[in-house]
């Protein structure tokens, strides 16, 4: 990943982890880790210093929870679930970023200073 994409995505980690935990089922890190590769056409990879501390900061803030369970891969791995808190967050967030896509958009696609 570039350093571009990799300071875009410092904004964005927690919309698309709580994106990926309201798409279904709960979860473990590396299933939200291939969920958002995925569904952005592997533009977007999270790296496990990236996904791994955003996961603990969301459970602290009450946006996830996390119990332990076996993967398909027969091991032990913790798995999160979105919270209604989260699902709250997720929404506003969705809002947020598509006022804030459309904007960049537009200045992207305007004029040149002072118009």
């Amino acid at each position: 990943m570039t350093e571009t994409n990799l300071a875009l995505l410092k904004g964005t980690v927690d919309l698309l982890v709580l994106a990926a935990l309201d798409a279904g089922e709960p979860l473990h890190g590396y299933a939200i880790a291939q969920w958002i590769g995925r569904v952005t056409g592997g533009a977007l990879l999270l790296e496990e210093g990236t996904l791994y501390p955003a996961l603990h900061r969301m459970r602290r803030q009450g946006l996830i929870s996390a119990e332990w369970g076996v993967s398909e891969n027969n091991r032990r791995a913790r798995f999160y679930r979105l919270t209604a808190a989260g699902r709250e967050r997720r929404s506003q967030g969705a809002s947020d970023w598509a006022r804030y896509a459309s904007a960049v958009s537009a200045a992207l696609q305007g004029g040149g200073a002072g118009e």
